[in-house]
């Protein structure tokens, strides 16, 4: 297995564990937010798909994104499975171009961020969406325990 591969199998691991926890938010609890300034549970599952879309885009054209149009704009909130459904082919297409990339090219390609703060290998930026959608994962499980709700097991 090179690094492209475990890269890949990094990502679905993270995406399946992360689906995990966003099914087991309850239905009658999507729109609750632990206080007024924090996203609601499934604005904050919105906010990894959408993520995972800006940061797809951002490594294509190998930095930050002065113009970005957000397909997940203006969508309304529906469910879990709504918002899963709807990122489906942007997550597919997210793996594909990972798969696409050489293991030269992780450490070669520069992914200019310098707007915000970093210039990063592709490498790293990729395992950094993961981390981040990971973080998230965290916050829904803690949301999960705020609202008394069962939390799936995500060591499986």
């Amino acid at each position: 297995m090179n690094a492209v591969d475990i890269i890949l199998v990094n990502a679905k691991e993270i995406r399946r564990r992360s689906v995990k926890v966003w099914e087991a938010i309850p239905e009658n609890k999507l729109h609750w937010k632990p206080d007024s300034e924090a996203m609601s549970a499934l604005e904050m599952v919105r906010h990894v798909l959408e993520s995972e879309y800006y940061y797809h885009l951002a490594i294509v054209n190998r930095g930050s994104l002065t113009e970005f149009h957000s397909p997940f704009e203006n969508r309304p909130f529906r469910s879990v499975q709504d918002e899963l459904a709807f990122a489906d082919s942007y997550h597919q297409e997210f793996l594909n171009m990972i798969g696409g990339f050489s293991e030269e090219e992780l450490t070669t390609i520069q992914i200019d961020r310098s707007d915000v703060g970093y210039v990063r290998s592709l490498g790293d930026m990729l395992m950094r969406i993961g981390y981040h959608e990971s973080v998230h994962t965290g916050q829904l499980l803690q949301y999960l325990r705020s609202m008394d709700a069962n939390r799936p097991r995500v060591w499986d």
